[in-house]
C-alpha cells in the first residue's frame, strides 16, 4: 500500500523510529481493511498488525502477503510493547487524539525505560486530505446513493408523518441501495426545529405547510457522503423564499472560488461576507464546511481562520446557512472536489 510506505518515509524526518496507529479510520486508510478493534505498529524495520481472536481469520486472509498479523493472547497492550522491544524501537509516536489515556499508561509502563512514547497530531489525517482515484470512486458511489435517497423522499414525504418516521425511511432506503448505513444520525427537522443545526428527529408531525430540512449522508465501503436539502410543504412564504435564495447565492459565491492555491479561509469569508451584507451575519453560526472521506468530519476544515491553501484532490462540503430562531433554518450543503483548474461539484447541481 502506497500510503503505508509514505508514512514509513515520514518517520525519520519526524524524529521517530516507530508509530502506533489506533484510529480505525487511519487503519483503514493505511491497510485498505476495516476492523473496529485493531492496532498497527509501523516502522522501517517492519510493521505489525494487532487484533484479537474475533477478527483473526478475516485479518489474516485480507492482509496476507502485505502485513504480518499478530493475535493478542490476553491483552494487545502487552503485545505492542513486546514488538517494539523486538524491533529495537526507541522513539515511538502515537495518536494523541485516538489512544485513550488508560491504554497509553499500560503501553508506557510495559515499555519501562527502554523506549519513549511521543504524542503526535494529524500526521495521517494530513495524508488523507488528498483523495486517490479509488477513494473518489467510493465517495461518488456514496453520493449517488444519497442523491437517490433524496429523490425517493420527495415522493414519500407528506403531512402527518413524524420527523423520526422520515429519518427511519431514509435509513431503510439507503441500506437497500447498498450502503452500510448512514454516516451520521440522519437529521430531519421540520419548521422551527430546523434552526438547530444538529437536530435529532422527534415525534413532531409534519404539517401542511413549512420547511423540512434533511441532512443525510451514507457510508459506502467506509467512505462517507454528506448533503443537506430543504424541502417545502405547501406554499412557500416570502421570507423563506428570500432566505433560501440568499443561502443559495452564498454557496455559489464560495464554490466559484474553489481552486488550487486559494486560501481556505477566504472561501468561508466570502460566503459569510455576502450573508452579512444582507443582514443575516449573526444567523450564520457555524463554519462553511469540512472535509469528508473515511470520517464524516475530517481535514481540511473550511473556516475563516484556516490559512492553508486548497490542493488538487481535496474533498469537502460547502454548506452556508441562515437560522432564524422561532421561525426556520435554511442550509444547503454540497460536496466539492478540488480539480487541477477549479472544482467539481460532486453532488450534482449546486442549488437543489
Amino acid at each position: 500500500m502506497n500510503a503505508l510506505r509514505d508514512l514509513v518515509k515520514r518517520l525519520k524526518p519526524s524524529g521517530l523510529d516507530g508509530f502506533i496507529i489506533s484510529s480505525s479510520s487511519n487503519l483503514s486508510y493505511l491497510t485498505g481493511y476495516f476492523n473496529p478493534d485493531a492496532y498497527l505498529l509501523v516502522s522501517p524495520k517492519g510493521s505489525i498488525y494487532f487484533t484479537d481472536s474475533r477478527y483473526a481469520q478475516s485479518a489474516k486472509e485480507t492482509l496476507k502477503g502485505f502485513l504480518p498479523v499478530r493475535i493478542a493472547n490476553g491483552t494487545v497492550f502487552s503485545s505492542i510493547p513486546r514488538a517494539c522491544s523486538e524491533l529495537g524501537l526507541k522513539r515511538i509516536g502515537f495518536e494523541e487524539r485516538h489512544l485513550p489515556y488508560a491504554e497509553y499508561k499500560i503501553i508506557r509502563q510495559s515499555l519501562k525505560l527502554k523506549s519513549i512514547l511521543v504524542p503526535t497530531h494529524g500526521v495521517i489525517e494530513g495524508m488523507r486530505e488528498i483523495k486517490s482515484p479509488e477513494e473518489l470512486t467510493k465517495i461518488k458511489k456514496a453520493l449517488k446513493i444519497t442523491a437517490l435517497a433524496f429523490e425517493f423522499i420527495k415522493g414519500f414525504i407528506h403531512p402527518g408523518l413524524s420527523e423520526a418516521e422520515v429519518a427511519a425511511e431514509l435509513e431503510r432506503f439507503i441500506r437497500y441501495q447498498g450502503a452500510r448505513g448512514s454516516s451520521f444520525d440522519i437529521i430531519v427537522a421540520y419548521g422551527p426545529n430546523s434552526v438547530y443545526p444538529h437536530h435529532n428527529p422527534t415525534a413532531k408531525k409534519l404539517g401542511s405547510t413549512g420547511n423540512v430540512l434533511v441532512d443525510l449522508g451514507v457510508d459506502y465501503l467506509g467512505y462517507k457522503s454528506d448533503l443537506t436539502r430543504v424541502l417545502f410543504l405547501g406554499k412557500i412564504n416570502i421570507l423563506a423564499r428570500r432566505v433560501y435564495a440568499l443561502v443559495a447565492r452564498a454557496q455559489e459565491i464560495a464554490i466559484k472560488m474553489v481552486k488550487p492555491g486559494v486560501s481556505i479561509g477566504s472561501i468561508d469569508a466570502a460566503s459569510r461576507k455576502y450573508i452579512t451584507s444582507k443582514g443575516y451575519g449573526n444567523n450564520f453560526i457555524h463554519s462553511l464546511g469540512h472535509g469528508v472521506g473515511l470520517d464524516i468530519h475530517e481535514s481540511p476544515n473550511i473556516h475563516s481562520k484556516n490559512e492553508d491553501l486548497l490542493k488538487e484532490g481535496m474533498v469537502f462540503t460547502v454548506e452556508p446557512a441562515i437560522y432564524l430562531p422561532g421561525k426556520f433554518g435554511i442550509r444547503i450543503e454540497d460536496m466539492v472536489l478540488v480539480t487541477k483548474n477549479g472544482c467539481e461539484v460532486l453532488s450534482g447541481a449546486v442549488n437543489k
